[in-house]
């Protein structure tokens, strides 16, 4: 039966059909050919499966990267990165990856933080003598950090499904996150050398201050973010909401770009962003649903013991399906049909689910960049008109960049968990 399943939910999904209606189809078709299960369980399923206060923080970081977006946030942030690493060789390409990380800690979202990237950059690095190959791989690359840096709408999920503290997989997400946009800089860096792409002006300690001082604002969302739940000043889905309140704060008083007729379209955008995320997360947990009552996660612990103790041969293997998953489905869905099913086996062997989420998250954001279906490829592609197979290639080298990251990541989990448990 679960073979059946399996292969209906492949066989739907590689004739185009969308991923929560393949889950939700092949679901159905079990239960109707071989459980005789009534249909509306699916949906009683797919709503209690949303039916969180955790989930609320989904929208409103949505409305909160929209709110700064529109606000001029995101133009501050790139002035403020290219005054602190313009001026070295490949300065522009590390400018992407370092504002790529400042707007991740506002955004939550891979393609938010990539389409922001590529409106923003792409025609400035072109004018500075980028090849346009070159400024859409390396924007598609960078928007990667948008679900790993907190806060990450992916890690509110695999909380919530993992019942563990979201708080901890914030703080847990942020020395992998700056790891990963500092192996892009390194990549950028010998780019630009080896194509003999000269650095612009000199450091001056004087503009970075300016910077600094003009995006300040910005600057704080994460610090309120973090520092409010972690003072216990609000929940994960309270500071959601304030980063929202103060989005439109700092757009309409403070950077005054924020005009409330933006306010229709930026709650619209964030309504829909919002509807496709629950129907993934409502749809896989009806998928989840069917396979832990075959028992697969718990035939599959036993299959895997069976063959390894070895926690570190177990994550390797599964970076190499989570990669594969993260090309073809959602970070989120992923995040729903796949915790139930490892993250038993997980502590199983002894792996801390701190650990295991982030990396889990780690994983899917890089599969956003994996070729043949990576959603960040298209986003970008889209954006600046390159032809998707010429987005590839370029982001090719970031991409090894960033799987010798993941690489470190899991032999060494230190980088994940020690900030969480200093903070306790």
């Amino acid at each position: 039966m679960e073979y059946v399943l399996l292969g209906l939910f492949l066989l739907l999904t590689a004739l185009g059909v969308p991923v929560a209606f393949s889950l939700c189809l092949s679901v159905a078709s079990i239960l109707i050919f071989f459980m005789d299960k009534p249909l509306v369980m699916i949906t009683q399923i797919m709503f209690s499966g949303i039916d969180s206060f955790s989930f609320m923080a989904v929208p409103f970081f949505m409305l909160a990267g929209s709110f700064m977006s529109a606000g001029g946030v995101t133009t501050r942030l790139v002035q403020f990165s290219q005054a602190l690493v313009g001026s070295f060789t490949g300065g522009l390409a590390q400018t992407v990856s370092v504002s790529g990380c400042f707007f991740a800690a506002i955004s939550g979202s891979s393609a938010a933080t990539t389409a922001a990237l590529g409106t923003t950059m792409v025609n400035e690095m072109e004018k500075k003598g980028y090849a346009r190959d070159w400024a859409t791989g390396v924007v598609a690359s960078s928007g990667v950090v948008g679900i790993v840096i907190p806060p990450s709408i992916t890690m509110v999920v695999y909380g919530v499904i993992a019942d563990t503290s979201i708080g901890d997989l914030f703080i847990g997400g942020f020395i992998p996150g700056m790891m990963m946009g500092a192996s892009m800089m390194l990549v950028s860096w010998y780019m630009a050398k080896k194509r003999g792409i000269r650095p612009e002006g000199n450091f001056s300690f004087a503009h970075l201050a300016k910077a600094f001082k003009e995006s300040f604002f910005a600057l704080m969302t994460p610090v309120i973010i973090i520092g409010g739940i972690y003072g216990g000043i609000f929940t994960p889905t309270e500071a959601a909401a304030v980063a929202a309140v103060y989005g439109i704060f700092v757009g309409l008083f403070i950077y005054k770009e924020l005009k409330f007729r933006d306010f229709p379209q930026i709650i619209f955008q964030a309504v829909i962003g919002t509807t496709m995320i629950m129907l993934l997360v409502g749809a896989a947990n009806v998928f989840g649903w069917l396979l832990t009552s075959l028992q697969i996660p718990h035939r599959l612990g036993e299959f895997v013991v069976s063959i390894t103790t070895s926690p570190i041969m177990f994550l390797m293997a599964l970076n190499v399906l989570l990669l594969i998953a993260g090309t073809m489905v959602n970070a989120s869905a992923a995040v729903v049909i796949l915790t139930p099913i490892f993250l038993p086996v997980a502590k199983t062997l002894g792996i801390d689910p701190l650990f295991f989420g982030v990396l889990m998250v780690v994983n899917l954001a890089i599969g956003c960049i994996t070729p043949p279906v990576g959603l960040d490829l298209f986003v970008a592609s889209a954006i600046t008109k390159v032809p998707i197979e010429r987005v590839m290639i370029a982001s090719l080298p970031y991409l090894g960049a960033l799987l010798v990251t993941l690489v470190i990541l899991t032999l060494f989990p230190w980088f994940v968990t020690v900030l969480p448990y200093a903070m306790r």
